[in-house]
């Protein structure tokens, strides 16, 4: 496998906005077929030389078609003309060797040129898939699970047809093109004209076709994505659509969507069947105008009944080029919309990652853990009011802090900062004394753990889900950190134990034991640093007392960011930051309590 060449998106945006939901009608921007192709070349690029194997060899393969048809001519002539059984077996076996070679030429340029598709395709896959886990997650609500799917598939599939496919179907087609004119040329020069008379009109034909079918494909990629969103939403709520008795509504909004999709495949179908006939006209009328021009030749002695039917296999020949060309302009201009949407993909801002510098030294270890917030402001992209602005804190190694205040006051914002899903608008973010932006954001997050509100488990088994951020963890740190989190007793109680498989987002398992799974893989971790987000959210007094003991042991020790409302909680802290509106952080002791919590 090689290594893909760097792939870049000019003009990348710095940010995403953060709506959430299903993505909306979104206006592409406009990219012209040639700069689509220069903009995925890198991708195919390091299979250059198999992309011109497969051209030459197809090309050689056409050059054995253009030889046999000459053949046809001269067996007309010489043999059945004449009735010279003597003069066949010399053409027939030449005829016979061009078959074979270019049956040969055929089958591995075909070969070569699929083995370069597939490769193209699994590279850009692996490109756009590799920017989507870079770009912050808020930013990825514009889209829409359901339409990042159908850009990872149907979209890619339609960009390779562009830059892989098209470029030795090209080749092959304008040399096989020439081929059979020069070969039509030598045969009736006077023939040769009236046939390519017909080119400026597929020429013509091919551009108008060619720019509907963008518009109409652009339309059907949007649509198409639209829907796979909203069946994605509507699939993952079923439950909430069956309590409340909302069948319908869905039914109606997915019938409404696959309306719009259909009316936009339609309207791509209503332009394909009128292109192919059209061509056929052209066709049509030109082959007319030979064959009449053909007799008068004959009449007047300037052509053999052989050259006419020789000329009659090239046109055979020529005119399907001609056609194939006239295809490829549509269907480059209709692979465009499907660029637009990659590329509005990978214009999606990441995380900053600054610049490897010898010069800058990584964390000293061990980490202890310090975090300081020096003057930051944020504010999303799009954002009116800063949500954070100018916060400053301090926080000791090993404390556990408390953050609370009301909804939309930036207490994720806090998190998603330290974590760097986010750059801040100005002021610094230490990590014992290094500012985290001039680091690498993987390292940075080495000495993070998230345990966030949803559990977010995988569908494995129990083992693959606690071992997912350390899988190198041997089997005594996996069953120490299960009964540390007080879910050792319930997965062994499972059917095959750690082995057992947790479901789709770990449905086969209660809320308590996602929980406690999520707890016990955030324990083997073992990073100084942790933030919980609403960790007791949507438990019953019973799970949330089950899983007190195990948040206490997870924090020992490690500084803890806990995003709370639940006063049992922040009752253990060792300090309470209440945001305000966003403007300001009060930091106080914590309240000391009456008894401690169960």
């Amino acid at each position: 496998m090689h290594t893909a060449a760097p792939l870049t998106m000019s003009g990348a945006a710095s940010g995403a906005g953060t709506a959430a939901g299903a993505p909306t009608r979104m206006r592409h921007a406009r990219i012209s077929p040639p700069a689509a192709f220069r903009t995925f070349w890198p991708l195919v690029s390091v299979n250059r030389a198999a992309v011109l194997a497969a051209a030459a060899l197809l090309v050689v393969s056409a050059g054995c078609d253009a030889g046999a048809i000459g053949i046809v001519g001269v067996l007309t002539d010489d043999v059945l003309t004449r009735g010279d059984l003597a003069a066949f077996w010399g053409p027939a076996a030449l005829w016979l060797g061009l078959a074979a070679a270019g049956a040969v030429a055929s089958a591995t340029g075909g070969y070569l040129a699929g083995w370069t598709s597939e490769h193209f395709l699994l590279g850009l896959r692996d490109r756009v898939f590799q920017h989507l886990q870079r770009v912050p997650p808020d930013a990825l609500d514009r889209f829409g699970t359901g339409d990042l799917v159908s850009r990872l598939t149907g979209d890619i599939e339609t960009v390779e047809s562009l830059v892989a496919s098209m470029p030795v179907e090209l080749i092959t087609s304008a040399v096989g093109a020439v081929v059979f004119a020069v070969a039509a040329f030598w045969t009736s020069w006077q023939l040769a004209l009236i046939t390519l008379a017909a080119a400026p009109l597929i020429g013509f034909g091919a551009r108008w076709f060619g720019t509907l079918m963008r518009s109409a494909t652009r339309d059907e990629r949007d649509s198409n994505g639209r829907l796979a969103s909203l069946l994605e939403e509507s699939l993952a709520n079923m439950p909430l659509v069956q309590a409340y008795g909302r069948q319908q509504a869905e039914s109606g909004k997915v019938h409404r969507e696959g309306r719009n999709w259909m009316r936009a495949g339609l309207r791509q179908i209503r332009l394909s069947s009128a292109y192919g006939p059209m061509g056929e006209l052209v066709e049509t009328l030109s082959v007319l105008a030979v064959i009449g021009a053909g007799a008068w030749q004959i009449s007047a002695h300037h052509l053999s009944v052989g050259g006419l039917l020789s000329f009659a296999a090239f046109l055979g020949y020529l005119h399907p080029k001609l056609q194939e060309l006239g295809e490829l302009v549509v269907s480059a201009s209709s692979a465009t919309a499907a660029c637009e949407r990659l590329i509005e993909v990978l214009r999606t801002g990441t995380v900053h990652e600054p610049d490897p510098r010898p010069d800058v030294p990584p964390l000293a270890e061990p980490v202890r853990g310090a975090v300081t917030f020096e003057d930051v402001v944020f504010s999303y992209p799009g954002g009116g009011h800063p949500v954070l602005n100018r916060v400053r804190l301090d926080i000791a190694p090993g404390l556990l802090v408390a953050v609370t205040g009301p909804s939309g006051t930036g207490k994720s914002t806090l998190g998603k900062l330290l974590l760097r899903f986010h750059e801040p608008s100005r002021g610094r973010i230490l990590l014992d004394g290094r500012d985290i932006a001039e680091l690498p954001v993987d390292e940075v997050r080495r000495h993070i753990t998230l345990l966030p509100q949803d559990s977010m488990l995988f569908d494995g088994t129990v083992r693959e889900n606690i071992t997912y951020g350390r899988p190198d963890a041997s089997e005594a740190d996996v069953l120490a950190a299960a009964v540390a989190a007080d879910a050792h007793g319930f997965v062994g109680a499972l059917p095959d134990g750690y082995d057992s498989p947790v479901g789709k987002r770990g449905n086969n398992l209660s809320g308590g034991q996602r929980r406690r799974i999520a707890l016990a893989r955030a324990m083997l971790r073992t990073a100084p640093v942790l933030i919980l987000d609403e960790p007791t959210a949507g438990l019953d007094d019973d799970s949330t007392a089950r899983i007190m003991a195990p948040l206490r042991r997870l924090t020992a020790g490690r500084t803890t960011f806990l995003i709370t409302h639940d006063l049992r909680l922040t009752a253990q802290a060792d300090l309470v930051l209440h945001l305000t509106d966003g403007t300001a952080v009060v930091a106080t002791p914590a309240p000391a309590p009456e008894h401690e919590a169960a």
